[in-house]
């Protein structure tokens, strides 16, 4: 693999093969998903072996003859998805299904490998009947999380483990139910049945993020005594920090995102970068798309580059 340098764009490729930016994202990534599955590649002029590797991943795509399309996307023209998915280095692939990335792999890979990686996002893309009908209950799930009501969301969620043991969103999901009624040993508990191959997947970086950001916010005092702190002093950042963490804890992400970018702001290396470094814990526990990361990143990046 090659970390991030400079380079120009090619030239564009007709048919499932196109060149993507960061404004035709959403049309040609997260809206075409949703029917087809699609291949991201993160590129460059000057990565050798993106050379390589390109006309790989053209041949597996070219070979599901249209179940899969594939975009490529020049990180030095078009930066911000890159980013967004937290890219290190190139060449960088993200394979979506739905509108979300669900599987990815980075440096040189051979044929085969390649192959069963498309192959992956095929039947990600052609659920079963049953497949269908977890699917279904995991959406419901998550939408009882979303109304805040866990302890309904972990009942579903543990019928579908009984049914699939490793699905990952149900692990995961229950997980997240433990954590949000503050049991954080069953929540890391119920993390142990996670695949040992999955223990990077961004669902399982999130609950744990989320985990050990609640441990963080538990020896914290309440709001009104930070906040008190802030207004007799707001260049505290101390206060403001712990305020940020406690906010973040009590599901008041945005304000807490506000605070510890304030302090990136006035002071980016404070208490050796622990601002911008609180900051990303709460981007990953919230994960990669959601729009307050999406939203944060982009105010970090103009207070770094201003």
């Amino acid at each position: 693999m090659l970390e991030l340098g400079g380079g120009q764009h090619g030239a564009a490729t007709a048919g499932a093969v196109i060149d993507g930016s960061d404004a035709t994202f959403m049309a040609d990534v997260i809206e075409a998903s949703q029917t087809t599955p699609v291949v991201v590649q993160f590129t460059a002029a000057w990565c050798g072996p993106c050379k390589t590797l390109g006309p790989q991943l053209e041949a597996a795509v070219n070979g599901t003859n249209g179940k899969v399309r594939m975009v490529r996307i020049d990180i030095d023209q078009h930066p911000q998805i890159a980013g967004q998915l937290q890219v290190q280095s190139i060449p960088a692939v993200f394979g979506f299904v739905d509108g979300r990335p669900v599987d990815a792999f980075m440096g040189a890979q051979t044929q085969s490998e390649i192959e069963r990686f498309i192959s992956g996002l095929t039947s990600a893309a052609g659920p079963t009947d049953a497949e269908s009908q977890i699917d279904d209950a995991l959406d419901l799930a998550e939408q009882r999380l979303a109304e805040n009501a866990p302890a309904e969301a972990a009942q579903i969620y543990a019928q579908i483990m009984g049914a699939a043991p490793e699905n990952l969103r149900a692990i995961t999901g229950l997980a997240r139910c433990y954590v949000m009624t503050g049991d954080l040993e069953r929540a890391r508990e119920t993390l142990g049945y996670a695949p040992e191959d999955k223990a990077d997947d961004p669902a399982v970086v999130q609950v744990q993020s989320m985990i050990a950001l609640t441990e963080q916010a538990g020896s914290a005092d309440d709001h009104a005594q930070f906040q008190a702190t802030i207004d007799a002093n707001p260049d505290d950042h101390k206060a403001r920090h712990d305020l940020a963490v406690a906010l973040v804890a009590s599901g008041r992400h945005e304000e807490g995102i506000e605070h510890l970018l304030h302090i990136i702001r006035r002071d980016r290396e404070w208490n050796d970068d622990a601002a911008r470094q609180q900051l990303f814990k709460v981007f990953e526990a919230l994960g990669p798309t959601d729009p307050l990361t999406l939203k944060g990143r982009r105010k970090l990046s103009s207070i770094l580059f201003a």
